[in-house]
């Protein structure tokens, strides 16, 4: 089996298919976020500190670092983020980034074994980003598309996958050392998203034999109940290969899909990780309706 080994300075985290589902917490990122965005550009990284805590505790096991604000010193801000989250928690990061000089700085100040966010199939991304992940030691995320967008194919994104884990080889790195984005796209836009990436994970679990990756919220953009889609999708996912994904952690109902899924999957033995999360949770609950049950009597 294909394992993928990310790292901070004090903690390792094993990405493999008869490993546990690695969630990765996406809150660091000012997408979408004005207050963040603005604190960010005001030198005020006390939200990012905040954030990073929260998703740890509620169960992230990676965190997703990004600072993509148009006319900023993206390089400068996200190397900042970096060295701030490493040094209020040891779980490992992704660098997450579209720009190649943010990239760098961030891995600059990194602390351990990084995951690049991301690579495309285009030859110029290629060859200015998968230097740089060997350069560093680092893994990287393969997004399936190139220069002729996202097709609606999940066999021709699957050439794309193969043509990365191909082209990243001539510069040493390992299929090991890359997780595939199969790009999951909005299932209130296309109908059939969910059978495409479904089939496109298990070509690339029992061909490519690589490790996977996505933007697990994406599924649900445009939908009411974003989060019931999720942990619909989530361990779907999962039993056709898909190994780990970017998502909100603080989303109760999708941690509970992921860590039943692992359940169910062998990859929680004895349900060990199920009953350490929840059978705390079930006695507190307990508690609290026997004393609302002496209120009520009385």
């Amino acid at each position: 089996m294909t394992n993928t080994v990310i790292s901070s300075a004090t903690r390792e985290v094993v990405i493999g298919f008869d490993q546990p589902f690695v969630l990765i917490g996406e809150r660091i990122n000012p997408t979408g976020r004005k207050i963040l965005t603005a604190e960010l550009l005001a030198g005020n990284y006390s939200r990012v500190e905040k954030d990073a805590l929260a998703q740890v505790e509620a169960g992230a096991h990676m965190l997703d670092v990004n600072a993509g604000i148009p006319l900023a010193d993206e390089p400068a801000i996200l190397a900042r983020c970096i060295e701030l989250v490493q040094s209020v928690t040891g779980v490992p990061l992704t660098i997450d980034s579209s720009i190649v000089a943010a990239l760098e700085a961030g891995l600059n100040v990194y602390q351990g074994k990084a995951l690049v966010n991301s690579v495309t199939g285009e030859d110029e991304r290629l060859e200015s980003i998968l230097p740089l992940v060997a350069k560093h030691g680092a893994a990287v995320v393969a997004i399936s598309n190139d220069e002729t967008g996202i097709s609606e194919d999940p066999d021709v994104r699957f050439e794309v996958a193969k043509k990365i884990v191909e082209r990243a080889a001539d510069h040493g790195i390992s299929r090991e050392n890359i997780l595939v984005d199969p790009l999951v796209m909005p299932i209130g836009a296309i109908n059939s998203a969910g059978k495409q990436v479904m089939h496109l994970l298990r070509r690339l679990r029992e061909e490519l034999k690589v490790n996977t990756t996505c933007g697990a919220s994406n599924v649900s953009f445009g939908l009411p109940h974003r989060n019931g889609i999720n942990a619909a999708f989530l361990p779907m996912a999962m039993a056709a290969g898909m190994t780990s994904a970017i998502t909100n952690p603080l989303h109760t109902e999708v941690v509970q899909a992921v860590m039943g899924a692992d359940v169910m999957m062998g990859n929680d033995p004895d349900c060990a990780r199920w009953i350490a999360k929840y059978r705390d949770q079930a006695s507190l609950d307990g508690a609290r309706r026997n004393r609302g049950r002496r209120r009520r009597s009385a």
